[in-house]
């Protein structure tokens, strides 16, 4: 365990916490920072360089991390048959312990495949999904699709925007 900091349960906080100093605890988070995520594509095609620059972060593309890029994980896919299929195999990498040491699996954002709902089956799967680690959903965004990517991020993803730091704030 690193000096000065304590581990928080997992059920409120994800990672280390850092320890707050003597002073007012306003103080403390006034100095806190955004999370920086390594944006980790499942599969070819799954959106990772524009969630990265949409929200922020590193694009690792489909590679792990290397050392000085974030150790907080993002896994990426699409909407799709074959983009939950790779997703669940990423995690199950996860699961067994052979994701390289010293990352941190923060969770996983879904990217629409297409416009409008989900079938059926792909809806069961997500729903699969999200019973075994926090799902942030990122819809079919027609500018995204034409190259347009300022602006702020889709209302629907406002879980997403204040995890990564992007909650508010225009490219």
């Amino acid at each position: 365990m690193r000096t000065g900091v304590q581990q928080g349960p997992e059920i409120w906080l994800r990672g280390p916490v850092a320890v707050p100093g003597p002073g007012p605890r306003e103080a403390a988070h006034a100095h806190a920072t955004a999370r920086r995520y390594s944006w980790v594509g499942t599969h070819g095609g799954a959106g990772v360089t524009t969630l990265a620059v949409v929200y922020g972060g590193h694009d690792c593309g489909r590679g792990w991390p290397e050392p000085g890029d974030p150790a907080s994980v993002l896994l990426v896919a699409r909407t799709h048959a074959s983009g939950l299929a790779a997703l669940l195999r990423a995690l199950e990498v996860f699961r067994l312990g052979e994701a390289p040491p010293g990352l941190d699996l923060d969770g996983v954002v879904l990217v629409a495949d297409a416009p409008g709902r989900l079938p059926k089956p792909l809806d069961k799967q997500v729903r699969l999904i999200e019973s075994i680690i926090d799902v942030y959903r990122v819809p079919w965004v027609p500018d995204w699709r034409l190259g347009d990517l300022g602006g702020r991020p889709p209302r629907e993803t406002e879980p997403l925007a204040r995890l990564t730091g992007a909650a508010g704030h225009r490219r």
